[in-house]
C-alpha cells in the first residue's frame, strides 16, 4: 500500500519496483522489512550498504535474496586476514599455452557483490573496495576497467567479536551510504521461520524468482532521482549533519557525502512510497542509517559507553523539524499531504 499517489504506477515505477521485491523476498525473509526498503534505496540510488548483526540472523541470506529477486548478478566474498587485493579485482594470468598474460577477473565484477565478514580482512584488502565503491571501476596492473551497471556492494559484519578483525577506517564506512543492524527475531517472528522450515527444510533463495528486469531498475532508479525536494528539506539535512559536527561528543562529524546520501535516500525512500515529493520523515527515517556509522565520537563518549546512535537519536530530537506545509514551489499537491 503507498503513502499517496502521487506518482504513476508502471512496472518500472520505484513503488512497483519495492512492492514486487519485497513479496518476493517475504516468501522466505520473516521480519527485516527494513532491509528489504534501505536495499532498494541504495540500488535505486547507486548505494552500497553495510549489514551489521550477530551471527545467525541471516545477513548474508538478505542480500542473496534482494539480489535472486532483482536479477542482479551475485558474488559473495568471504572476507579473511589471508585475502588479498588481486582476490577481489583480478590479475593477470600467463597462459604457457599462448604465450601471453590474460586477464582474470575478480569477484567484484557482478552487480552486486557481498563482502562477507568484511572487518576480518586487512585495512589493505578493504582499501581494494575503495576504487570500487566510489568510482565504480578498477585499476588492475595499470589497466582500469569498469564495472557493470547495476552495480553496488552489500559487506557484512559482526559486531561482538573483537579478536582477529580490523575495524574498518573512517574513508571506507564513509563509502557506505548506509548501515542497518539486523536484530534478533522476536518470539512471534522466529515462530513463524521455525513453522516454514518445518514445511520445506531447503527454504532459500533459490526459492524465489526475478521480480524486476535490469531495465526497470534502471527506469526506476531514473524516477527516483526526479523527485522533487523543497528547500527547507535540504535545510533540514543540512542542520543534521552540521550538528553532527558541532556535537560535543563527536570528533568527526559527517561529511558532505552524507548530506548526499540523506538527499538521494529521500528521493528514493518518496518513490518507493508512492511520492514524487520528499517530506522531512523521508529524511528522519533514514538518519541513524547514513549518520551513526560515519561519527568518530571523543574519548569520553567511549569510556561513557555512548553509541552513536544515542549520539544521532538525541541530535534528532533536538534538531527542529521543518512544517511541511511551508515547503515552497515545486510539484505538491496540498491535497496530498
Amino acid at each position: 500500500m503507498s503513502e499517496t499517489d502521487g506518482t504513476n504506477r508502471s512496472d518500472s515505477n520505484p513503488e512497483a519496483i519495492y512492492d514486487k521485491v519485497r513479496a518476493e523476498t517475504e516468501q522466505v525473509l520473516v521480519g527485516n522489512d527494513t532491509a528489504i526498503e534501505q536495499l532498494t534505496i541504495a540500488l535505486l540510488t547507486r548505494g552500497h550498504l553495510l549489514l551489521e548483526g550477530v551471527p545467525g540472523v541471516g545477513k548474508t541470506t538478505i542480500a542473496n535474496l534482494f539480489a535472486h529477486a532483482t536479477n542482479l548478478e551475485y558474488k559473495r566474498i568471504q572476507m579473511t586476514p589471508d585475502v588479498l587485493p588481486a582476490d577481489i579485482t583480478g590479475t593477470h594470468v600467463y597462459r604457457e599455452n599462448l604465450g601471453e598474460f590474460e586477464l582474470q577477473r575478480g569477484p567484484i565484477f557482478a552487480n552486486l557483490v557481498v563482502a562477507d565478514e568484511i572487518n576480518r580482512a586487512t585495512p589493505k584488502t578493504q582499501s581494494a573496495l575503495l576504487e570500487s565503491m566510489q568510482e565504480r571501476q578498477v585499476t588492475i596492473e595499470g589497466d582500469t576497467l569498469s564495472l557493470p551497471e547495476p552495480f553496488m556492494v552489500v559487506a557484512t559484519q559482526n559486531p561482538v567479536e573483537m579478536e582477529g578483525v580490523f575495524e574498518l577506517p573512517e574513508a571506507q564506512r564513509d563509502r557506505f551510504q548506509l548501515k542497518i543492524t539486523i536484530d534478533l527475531p522476536d518470539r512471534t517472528s522466529e515462530e513463524e521461520l521455525l513453522e516454514r522450515f518445518d514445511e520445506n527444510p531447503e527454504l532459500g533463495p533459490q526459492n524465489i524468482t526475478q521480480a524486476v528486469t535490469t531495465s526497470e531498475i534502471l527506469e526506476a532508479r531514473s524516477q527516483a532521482m526526479d523527485v522533487y525536494v523543497a528547500d527547507s528539506v535540504k535545510g533540514y539535512v543540512l542542520d543534521l549533519v552540521e550538528a553532527t559536527r558541532e556535537h560535543s561528543q563527536v570528533v568527526h562529524g559527517a561529511s558532505p557525502r552524507a548530506s548526499l546520501a540523506f538527499l538521494d535516500g529521500a528521493k528514493a525512500r518518496a518513490a518507493i512510497h508512492g511520492r514524487n515529493y520528499a517530506i522531512p520523515d523521508d529524511v528522519k527515517v533514514l538518519s541513524e542509517s547514513i549518520l551513526a556509522h560515519r561519527l568518530v565520537l571523543g574519548t569520553d563518549a567511549e569510556l561513557n559507553d555512548i553509541k552513536p546512535e544515542t549520539v544521532v537519536g538525541n541530535i534528532v530530537s533536538d534538531v527542529e523539524v521543518p512544517d511541511v506545509d511551508s515547503t515552497e514551489g515545486g510539484p505538491i499537491d496540498s491535497q496530498t499531504i
